[in-house]
């Protein structure tokens, strides 16, 4: 395990994407992006991810010094592509256009296609908090080449982990932020607990007989994540299949020679509207913040320490990562590392 400050790692990956040819605003948007995930804790769309945005590039599969585009809007619409850069830089306009839009209309649904991996899709989601938005957020379309979740009693890969993100704004308290993959693990944890020799939790993958598993190898020889929540969850991580890719028809966007096969018929659909459109804003800070109020005084049950609101743990992971520093795994830093050597990037 070694330990980093956010502004090391900021620093260090922005100059491996910028000797990758990316353009300097998007090689900051991306730094920034990535090591925030970090400084709250969510490391798997940390700079865990950079040797393989490196890859692709190199590959010509993920475009760095693309910028987005609109391709049709209306007062209250559009449909935005991300000219196959990267996901990161192409959701913020994405989202920035809809806050704009829902600013003057009250709401404001923007859909994205031909973009990279988005990284923490709650970054979107606290970029329209911050402007007192409420926002709604749904990613599919990651399974039409290579499905990786099996539907609820099924045995054989449909979906992939089709994450959504929601946030509520508020007063004095703090934003209410909801970001999870639809499947009971991100794919990264897979990933991590194979490549470490490591067991899974219970409930979280299958094996290619569609029998219950704990080990990582199982995913790899023909098993695939489950649906978090049984057939609640199937229901969710569908509908957020139909609210992205089919909705805004992402297959009529695939370019065969660029992006991975994961992310080729990628969608993303993001939906803004403004928290005070049937009670003043002041109204409305006052009820969300005594709501969230209201779930912290909640006693604990055996085995916690409190009860949380959406975001919470992410906060307390944040100023604790900002005063003592960003732990990473041993692996991932060397990785990490290896990537800016081949590149002529000092990590000293």
């Amino acid at each position: 395990m070694v330990i980093k400050q956010a502004d090391e790692l900021r620093i260090l990956t922005s100059e491996i994407l910028l000797k990758t040819g990316s353009s300097s605003s998007n090689a900051r948007q991306v730094a920034e992006h990535l090591v925030l995930a970090n400084l709250k804790g969510i490391d798997t769309h940390g700079i865990w991810h950079i040797p393989g945005y490196v890859s692709d590039i190199q590959t010509k599969k993920l475009l760095p010094a693309g910028n987005p585009s609109i391709l049709k809007e209306t007062a209250a619409t559009a449909l935005v592509s991300g000219n196959w850069t990267f996901g990161q830089v192409a959701a913020k306009f994405a989202i920035e256009l809809a806050i704009k839009k829902a600013k003057k209309n009250q709401l404001a649904l923007v859909g994205l296609v031909q973009a990279h991996h988005l990284g923490r899709v709650g970054h979107f989601s606290e970029l329209a908090a911050k402007e007192k938005m409420i926002s709604m957020t749904w990613l599919g379309g990651f399974s039409e080449i290579d499905p990786k979740t099996v539907p609820f009693g099924g045995r054989k890969r449909l979906l992939h982990t089709n994450p959504i993100a929601m946030g509520v704004p508020s007063g004095n308290e703090p934003p209410m932020i909801i970001d999870f993959a639809t499947s009971a693990i991100s794919g990264v944890k897979v990933d991590n607990a194979y490549n470490r020799n490591q067991s899974l939790p219970e409930g979280c993958i299958v094996d290619n007989e569609g029998k219950p598993s704990t080990n990582p190898a199982d995913f790899f020889n023909g098993g695939g994540h489950i649906p978090f929540g049984q057939h609640k969850g199937w229901a969710i991580m569908l509908w957020t299949e139909f609210l992205s890719r089919i909705f805004l028809g992402s297959d009529s966007f695939v370019n065969d020679t660029l992006s991975s096969d994961v992310l080729r018929h990628h969608a993303a659909t993001f939906l803004v509207f403004r928290s005070d459109l049937f009670q003043s804003v002041d109204e409305f800070n006052e009820r969300a913040d005594e709501m969230q109020q209201r779930v912290r005084a909640v006693p604990p049950a055996p085995g916690f320490k409190t009860v949380q609101v959406p975001g919470d743990p992410e906060r307390k992971t944040y100023a604790d990562r900002s005063k003592n520093g960003i732990p990473i795994e041993d692996d991932i830093w060397m990785k990490v590392t290896e990537t800016a050597k081949k590149l002529g990037v000092n990590t000293v």
